[in-house]
């Protein structure tokens, strides 16, 4: 009997003992490929020894000091590694606990900003429907998953949302990507003119949705449009790569490939790879100097920012990507993801798309490819691939929901960066075991 409230109250949970490389082994023995990486967290896969020594030295030299009396070197050094690496311009970073906490903080510095400059009426936000962005109360009512947000509506802020940048689902027949994307984008300019440009705080968005729709990558030029959008109006761009971020998709920050640069950042998740509960907030020069220039602090804080031990595993796990050159194996792994995806579902009848970037990819399930129409939800077609992989020992992350929170079913793949060809061989093959078995359950 289990004295844990788990996530899921009847769930029967395998016991994890241990873990190496791309395995997590349960109590039984039995080996699982981390095709996930959990939720695109153990981006250096388990065990790693390099990270292991790193906080066993930590530990030794200082477990925690709070943040209202020290600095120390380690949150110093991590930060230092960090900015020389950030997108041009984000020349400030605030460490937290994890996801959820570096949302929360980048909307408070957004909106702290506005009242430090003397633009206090700037409060609002708008984001994309089908978005996520954390579960406490901030970051849920920014993120656009109804079903995530229906039961707690009550308890939170009102938000704007509009319509994701989602070829698969929104491009219009004979619409090229570019029109699309410039169309796409429009939609944020029509909102804050909508909502009163002088009202508006900041435009929040995933680069790669993650989550709540299964790796979903903007179009080329729709960044760039959305940018030029808050600069003209004078909305800070905050972008969340939380999961998509640190390398997942092959650049450190995923916008890189986009061409932007965002006033605010969060990461977290790959940050310090499971390793240690961290996240961060990257904040811009000009948002930092309002801050020191008016009231000369940010109006925030949690007994856990900075946490030594937590920056040690992160700075470890930096170290390890930057020295190991594992960018460029999430590069050639993710091609070759990508092939064989397209070689074992590109002619299924009831896979609709293949998307993401590096070792960041997503499957969605229709259950008509010519009219992409969803499975009915009530068949739980996700959680079934789910238990069908977990049986041939593959952890992958299914989810529901895909469409609008109710309706729609995808598999996000997350690997390890040090994932090698034949083990990606493997996963696909296992995947679409998995999901052909759980659609022949479910007819």
């Amino acid at each position: 009997m289990t004295r844990i409230l788990h996530r899921q109250i009847n769930a029967n949970l395998r016991v994890a003992s241990g873990g190496k490389g791309v395995e997590l082994f349960d109590q039984d023995g039995r080996s699982y490929i981390d095709a996930s990486g959990g939720a695109a967290v153990s981006c250096l896969g388990h065990g790693h020894p390099d990270v292991i020594a790193a906080l066993h030295a930590q530990t030794d030299k200082l477990a925690y000091a709070h943040t209202s009396f020290f600095t120390s070197e380690v949150a110093e050094a991590l930060a230092d590694r960090l900015v020389a690496d950030a997108p041009a311009g984000l020349d400030y970073v605030y460490f937290v606990s994890g996801g959820s906490e570096a949302v929360e903080a980048a909307l408070k510095m957004a909106r702290q900003y506005f009242v430090e400059i003397g633009q206090p009426q700037r409060s609002k936000i708008i984001a994309r429907r089908q978005s996520y962005h954390g579960n406490t109360l901030g970051a849920l009512a920014t993120g656009g998953n109804e079903w995530r947000r229906a039961q707690f509506k009550p308890l939170l802020a009102e938000t704007h949302h509009i319509d994701p940048c989602y070829a698969y689902r929104y491009r219009e027949a004979g619409e090229s990507e570019a029109e699309y994307g410039a169309r796409a984008a429009q939609a944020l300019e029509d909102k804050i003119l909508e909502l009163g440009p002088e009202t508006v705080m900041a435009f929040v968005a995933e680069p790669v949705v993650g989550a709540t729709a299964g790796a979903v990558p903007a179009v080329p030029g729709y960044f760039r449009r959305i940018r030029e959008i808050c600069d003209r109006y004078g909305v800070l761009l905050l972008l969340d790569e939380v999961m998509c971020g640190m390398g997942r998709t092959g650049t450190l920050h995923a916008c890189e490939q986009d061409g932007i640069a965002p006033d605010l950042l969060t990461v977290a998740k790959g940050l310090g790879g499971g390793y240690q509960p961290i996240g961060a907030t990257f904040l811009s020069g000009k948002i930092y100097e309002a801050f020191a220039q008016g009231s000369g602090f940010f109006q925030h804080g949690h007994t856990y920012i900075c946490h030594p031990m937590a920056c040690a595993a992160a700075l470890a796990v930096q170290e390890v990507i930057a020295r190991d050159h594992l960018l460029d194996n999430v590069k050639a792994m993710g091609g070759h993801l990508s092939r064989r995806l397209g070689e074992r579902f590109g002619n299924h009848p009831h896979v609709g798309d293949i998307r993401g970037r590096g070792l960041f990819m997503g499957v969605e399930l229709v259950e008509d490819r010519g009219t992409k129409a969803p499975f009915d939800p009530a068949l739980k077609l996700h959680a079934r691939i789910k238990r069908e992989a977990m049986n041939r020992g593959l952890a992958v992350y299914p989810a529901g929901g895909t469409l609008d929170g109710v309706r729609g079913d995808h598999v996000l793949l997350a690997p390890p960066f040090i994932i090698d060809a034949a083990t990606v061989d493997t996963v696909v093959e296992r995947l679409g075991e998995a999901v052909d078995a759980a659609i022949a359950q479910a007819a």
